[in-house]
């Protein structure tokens, strides 16, 4: 018997899934906040959670991380009234199991539960990995916490293709050498092709090697990159600059794992395992028709899509202590110290350039600060500090707003149109706020006080982005 969580606000639904539940041999516990559903699945354990988008107290997908690491890691399934485009795409990002739009039929529902609870005990049975080797990946947010859950999927499926996305800097190469060291092909070599420094006069030569006077300069025979990979990994960085005539070759050795060398007779063998790494979106290429979509289908066999920077908070003093400690030891000088606001400071700037930027700025810091024992805002970079502070100002000046009846930048005022829809939407937000309050984060209480419909209510909470806890 499995034990179910429905976190709903809805009590008919909630009484209906809670019904579907119970008939299907399992036990079905139920909370009607998202605060008391996640205080649940923090506490007890759980094998499977049906979560409400759209609860009195936030937005279910926020936490689906935090109730997906739970200690008991159960699976989740999404439910939604509400049609939300960028929902689905979230909820698979972040582990969901399933995403349901409601009302959905007690059939549908059964059936996902059932697959969902199967997979749960095939998942189970699959004896992990002690520890994985994972030298340079630094970080435990739930967002890292995925991907390395998908590093393990690739190591112990020893020959499926990976192709790792993300923006550049946010360690696609450590991510592939994580999988080929935790994988059966540890031993032998990880060979390491950039796309996008290929020469194009050579590129046929360095993939796939030449015979002896194959062309001018040509003294010797040379194995090529695919050869020197036999047994181990071939990771193909930037793939989407593989130029396109290629592209079409190495599809042919994708599927045969079979080249000919420039100027040989026959053709020779190479056992590899394929890892790829882009920061480009391979699917918008194929439309453009700047990438081959049969070549794609074969290298993203497991896709592992690495987060930026920006959306990994909870690892950010993580970094910043190993990284401090790191080059600190590296130019021998004591272990600094930080302070609340330097660390503020990086939590608060965007790092376009990710990880590789934020190492920079933290070697930049620690020369700035040589002779002192405190890292301070002031020793970052000063392009980084510059950037802060524009976006500090422009903050301030968005909470102040030209269209409130005073004057704007230019010294004129608003127009009156403007003004009206501008102090009604404060009204209203004002209102909603006092109208939640009251009722406690209570929808049903707050439709009862307000006069408003359910979904009436759930429209002005979107407009006014007040679906979060507030």
């Amino acid at each position: 018997m499995a034990r179910i969580l429905i976190i709903d606000d809805d009590e008919v639904f909630s009484e209906m899934l809670s019904d579907m539940v119970m008939r299907s041999g399992h036990d079905s516990s139920k909370a009607r906040t998202l605060k008391d559903g996640v205080n649940m699945a923090l506490t007890e354990p759980f094998d499977v959670v049906f979560l409400d988008v759209r609860l009195p107290d936030g937005n279910g997908l926020d936490l689906l991380p935090r109730i997906r690491e739970s200690s008991s890691l159960p699976e989740i399934i999404i439910l939604t009234g509400f049609e939300d485009p960028n929902g689905p795409e979230l909820a698979i990002k972040n582990g969901a199991w399933d995403y349901i739009e409601k009302p959905s039929s007690i059939k549908e529902m059964t059936l996902t539960l059932i697959r969902a609870l199967e997979y749960r005990d095939k998942k189970r049975s699959v004896k992990q990995p002690v520890a994985l080797r994972v030298e340079g990946i630094v970080g435990n947010s739930p967002q890292m916490r995925a991907c390395l859950d998908l590093v393990t999927q690739a190591a112990l499926n020893g020959d499926a293709n990976v192709l790792i996305t993300g923006e550049t800097g946010t360690g696609k190469e450590l991510f592939a050498w994580a999988i080929h060291n935790n994988s059966s092909r540890a031993k032998k070599s990880f060979v390491v092709v950039d796309c996008a420094a290929l020469p194009e006069t050579l590129v046929e030569s360095i993939l796939f090697g030449h015979e002896k006077g194959a062309f001018t300069g040509a003294d010797k025979v040379r194995d090529g990159l695919i050869k020197q990979a036999h047994g181990g990994t071939l990771f193909l960085d930037e793939i989407g600059e593989l130029p396109m005539p290629l592209q079409k070759n190495f599809l042919r050795v994708l599927q045969e794992h079979r080249f000919r060398p420039v100027g040989a007779e026959r053709e020779t063998e190479s056992d590899f395992r394929l890892i790829c790494a882009t920061n480009k979106d391979l699917r918008a290429m194929v439309q453009e028709r700047q990438f081959r979509e049969d070549l794609l289908f074969r290298i993203c066999t497991l896709t592992i899509d690495l987060p930026p920077l920006r959306e990994r908070g909870d690892d950010m003093r993580e970094l910043s202590i190993h990284y401090i400690t790191k080059l600190c030891e590296r130019y021998n000088i004591g272990i600094k110290g930080y302070s609340m606001e330097f660390l503020e400071a990086l939590a608060a700037y965007e790092w376009p350039g990710n990880v590789r930027e934020f190492v920079n700025a933290i070697e930049r810091a620690l020369s700035a600060a040589f002779h002192e024992p405190m890292l301070f805002p002031k020793h970052l970079p000063a392009e980084i500090r510059i950037q802060l502070k524009r976006s500090e100002l422009s903050k301030n000046s968005d909470t102040q707003g030209t269209g409130k009846g005073t004057p704007d930048a230019a010294g004129g005022l608003p127009k009156l149109k403007d003004f009206r829809e501008a102090a009604v939407a404060d009204a209203e937000k004002q209102y909603l706020e006092n109208l939640m309050s009251v009722a406690g984060r209570n929808i049903k209480e707050a439709c009862r006080i307000s006069g408003l419909s359910r979904p009436r209510l759930y429209a002005l909470l979107k407009k006014l982005s007040l679906n979060k806890d507030h």
